[in-house]
């Protein structure tokens, strides 16, 4: 496969292993999710393997297209967020709750230690419109971005935790005061964003808000929350359509029609049923086709809200 089209190298195989097998500490339920999301820490004793690396240690990736090698064609911003719980995360079931008090990103757990997002399914809330198992869709929604080069959503696995089966997803310290309608028009994060549009319209994703789109310490785009995805009747809902009608640019359309002619690798058969499986086949194939991004002419494709 060609080098990753969006300028970022693949996680560590040592990462991926870590999130599989390393024990998990539950730090604090995350605020505002109608879903039980908890951030974990991975409590192997190992300090964090810096992926995705920071602006100053660009790693095989190499700098940023766009921005300086000290990172001064996109400043950072050091605050601390607000959006943490103060309350330990409690499950009346089988956990007797977690002992930090989060007071933003820098302040939870061991400082330099490995964090993560964990979705335990038995947390999900029943949808109408999609089965139990949201958080099979996540890991789903990386390994599309991962089968086509793009690496543009956090390394996600599903595994077993403290509460069961879910989800885990690498944390990423990002800005939180950043989200897409901020970073929309910075031309350094127009692929990464080109890429996230085109992985949602294979992905079917209902839910892609603004802040789903978070800028990391790495200064790249990552996109989260993918969970409401893979739904075998189309009904895209995105805040992304600056792009509409433009062309997708040729490295993106290089991989995925590459993908296309290769299908989706075997790991879906366990994350999705045979018929969504199907019908992302034929979002890619429509896609590669059209070679372009579609128009809504509905202006009803958005999520709600839309931050």
């Amino acid at each position: 496969m060609a080098a990753p089209s969006p300028s970022r190298p693949p996680p560590p195989a040592e990462l991926l292993a870590r999130m599989a097998n390393a024990p998990l500490e539950v730090l604090g339920r995350m605020p505002w999710s109608s879903n039980g999301t908890y951030l974990v820490e991975l409590a192997d004793g190992i300090l964090d393997t810096s992926y995705p690396a920071p602006l100053d240690s660009p790693g095989p990736g190499g700098p940023r297209p766009g921005t300086d090698r000290d990172g001064s064609g996109s400043p950072a911003d050091d605050r601390d967020s607000d959006d943490w719980d103060d309350d330990a995360v409690e499950d009346p079931d089988e956990h007797d709750g977690g002992t930090g008090r989060p007071s933003g990103p820098g302040g939870v757990g061991t400082p330099g230690a490995t964090k993560a997002i964990y979705k335990p399914g038995r947390h999900e809330r029943p949808l109408w419109d999609f089965p139990s198992g949201l958080y099979r869709r996540e890991a789903a929604a990386y390994e599309l971005g991962a089968a086509l080069g793009w690496y543009v959503v956090p390394p996600t696995i599903v595994r077993d935790g403290p509460l069961g089966e879910g989800s885990l997803q690498l944390f990423v310290d990002a800005d939180f005061a950043q989200h897409y309608f901020t970073l929309q028009d910075e031309a350094c994060h127009q692929l990464d964003f080109q890429a996230i549009c085109a992985l949602d319209l294979v992905a079917n994703n209902t839910d892609r808000k603004s802040g789903h789109c978070l800028l990391g310490p790495d200064k790249r785009i990552w996109a989260i929350d993918n969970g409401l995805c893979f739904a075998e009747e189309f009904k895209l809902r995105t805040v992304i359509w600056e792009f509409a009608g433009l062309d997708v640019p040729a490295p993106l359309l290089a991989d995925l029609v590459a993908l296309a002619e290769r299908g989706l690798p075997s790991i879906f058969d366990d994350l999705l049923d045979a018929d969504e499986r199907r019908a992302a086949h034929r979002r890619l194939g429509a896609l590669v086709e059209a070679g372009s991004f579609p128009v809504d002419r509905s202006g009803h494709r958005y999520p709600w809200p839309l931050v």
